[in-house]
Parts: structure tokens; C-alpha cells; sequence
């Protein structure tokens, strides 16, 4: 059985800094990026800034799941980092996402890529239309729907109606969320969020 403790976990931290440190704010995310990245589980990390002169920050990590990311939060390497910045950050709000929350996130690493690049203060990026995520669900959805009625009216014919659907269900929604859904997300990310297509760079 699937369990909360196999899912990957994204954990967004609101910090605040005075805009004329913006220099040690950075070189102070990037050290407890480098530091996160010697870690087993850790799947990614960015950062970005709410608007240009903003002392608002908002920094994301990624882990493979929820024993691997409280290694990294318990560890002695973050407490020292997090102590380092005593008098010049003020964390102000954390927010954690697993299973459904999230699908539709723009990757972590074209935050890091579009920083790193020389824009310094990138905006957040937007979740993609609604009908778009629609689309995508939908796709993933059809073929795992149809699939299981064909199979049910095969081999499980004289069951209840009623019976037939809860056991559909009971199997579908597992591999929607865990399975089927992340990877056709990942592969439409281009699309949803009006990137080139792969094949087109």
C-alpha cells in the first residue's frame, strides 16, 4: 500500500530581508541549497522574489518523501545554517505540499535556471489556464477509466453495479495520484505553462 511517507514533499518557506542585503540573502539560500543537495532524497531547490526591491522571499526545497525530508530539517548542517542568518532573515510563513497539491507547479529548477542566469529578482511563475490542467487530467483520466470498465463488464459481470464502481474507484484513485497523473504532468509541463515543445528547442 501507498503511504503519505512514499509521496514527495515540497515545502515553501516565506522569508523577509531587508532589500539592501539582497547580496548576502542570496549567497545565504544558495549555502542551504548546497548544503540540502549532500542529503538523500533531495529532489530539487529554488527561490524567488515576490517583486523587484521586495523584502518578501519565498524559497522551495523538494524531497522524495517525508522520512528523507526530516533528515534534512532535523540535521545539525540546517540548524547551523538557519542560525547563521540570525539579525538578517525572518521567516514568516511555511507551507508544505504532498500528494494533489502542487501537480501544476512550474518546476523548481527553471526558478534556480531563470535566477541564475542574471535576472535578479524573477518573478513567481503563474499556474497554468484551468483548461489546461482540465486537459491534462482528463487525458490521464480516459484511458485509466476506460480500461478498468472494460475489464470489470469482462470478469466482473454478474457483480452489483454499485460493487463494480467502488472497487474502480478504490483502484483508480491510487494510481491517478501517484502514478499516472505526476508523469503525463511532467511530460505536458511544457505545454501548460506555453514553453516550446521539447522536440522544437
Amino acid at each position: 500500500m501507498t503511504t503519505t511517507h512514499a509521496v514527495p514533499v515540497t515545502v515553501a518557506v516565506s522569508r523577509r530581508a531587508d532589500p539592501a542585503r539582497t547580496d548576502e540573502m542570496v549567497a545565504w539560500i544558495r549555502a542551504g541549497t548546497a548544503l540540502a543537495e549532500s542529503f538523500p532524497g533531495f529532489l530539487g531547490a529554488g527561490f524567488v522574489r515576490s517583486a523587484p526591491g521586495s523584502p518578501e522571499w519565498h524559497v522551495m526545497y523538494r524531497f522524495a518523501n517525508q522520512d528523507t525530508l526530516r533528515g534534512w530539517e532535523d540535521s545539525p548542517q540546517r540548524h547551523w545554517w538557519l542560525t547563521s542568518a540570525q539579525g538578517i532573515v525572518e521567516h514568516t510563513r511555511v507551507e508544505r505540499r504532498t500528494g494533489i497539491e502542487g501537480w501544476f507547479d512550474p518546476p523548481v529548477d527553471h526558478v534556480v535556471e531563470t535566477f541564475a542566469a542574471g535576472d535578479a529578482e524573477p518573478a513567481t511563475p503563474a499556474a497554468p489556464p484551468r483548461w489546461k490542467q482540465a486537459v491534462t487530467i482528463w487525458l490521464a483520466f480516459f484511458p485509466l477509466s476506460l480500461t478498468a470498465t472494460l475489464l470489470t463488464a469482462r470478469f466482473l459481470a454478474d457483480v452489483p453495479l454499485a460493487a463494480r464502481t467502488l472497487l474502480m474507484t478504490l483502484c483508480l484513485t491510487p494510481l491517478m495520484t501517484y502514478l499516472v497523473l505526476p508523469r503525463i504532468t511532467r511530460a505536458l509541463q511544457w505545454w501548460l505553462h506555453g514553453q516550446p515543445a521539447p522536440w522544437r528547442r
